[in-house]
């Protein structure tokens, strides 16, 4: 019954990385990468359609992002929905595809993207330390209720612990990895 409670904060754990990892597909790194333009709605027939959905997205160069829409009259809308985002990259249409290039990055902007990965990574592990909280909490609870001993709460809000550094350690992991893809892009 106990046990619960930490597999519960271990998967909602899991989302937290998850989250980031999208969070930091969307910071570009001088280099091209699908997941900048992920985050990207565009007006299709009415309906707001993440640009994935629409568009076939390929790199056919280091820097280089193709746009291939599945259905060639939405090029237009593909083209206003990228420079109406906070992309910072004019798209190029030649009526067929749109071609993004990714300019190089100067150090100043590696190292204010490398902040902004650090930021995005302690939100992360506030995510983490809350989760662990509340798991610590339910624990608490199910002790009060008499559903586990004293024992098995102090064994149990170690286990929390342990799971919290895991996750920890692997939310920096991450960080480290995009500070690493950024600073050398």
């Amino acid at each position: 019954m106990a046990n619960v409670a930490i597999e519960h904060a271990q998967e909602t754990m899991k989302k937290s990385e998850a989250a980031l990892e999208r969070n930091l597909a969307g910071i570009r790194a001088g280099r091209a990468n699908a997941g900048l333009l992920a985050h990207i709605s565009v007006d299709y027939y009415g309906a707001p359609t993440p640009l994935p959905q629409i568009a076939a997205i390929t790199i056919p160069e280091p820097r280089v992002l193709q746009v291939n829409p599945y259905d060639k009259s939405a090029l237009k809308d593909i083209e206003t929905a990228i420079l109406t985002s906070d992309l910072g990259i004019n798209p190029m249409n030649d009526g067929t595809v749109i071609r993004l290039v990714v300019p190089q990055l100067t150090t100043e902007t590696r190292r204010d993207l490398a902040k902004e990965v650090g930021k995005h990574s302690e939100e992360a592990k506030i995510a983490i330390r809350n989760i662990r909280r509340d798991a610590i909490e339910d624990l608490k609870k199910q002790q009060k209720a008499g559903d586990i001993t004293e024992d098995d709460l102090h064994r149990l809000e170690k286990e929390a612990q342990k799971v919290t550094d895991g996750a920890t350690k692997r939310i920096d992991e991450i960080a480290a990895d995009k500070e690493k893809e950024i600073m050398e892009g």
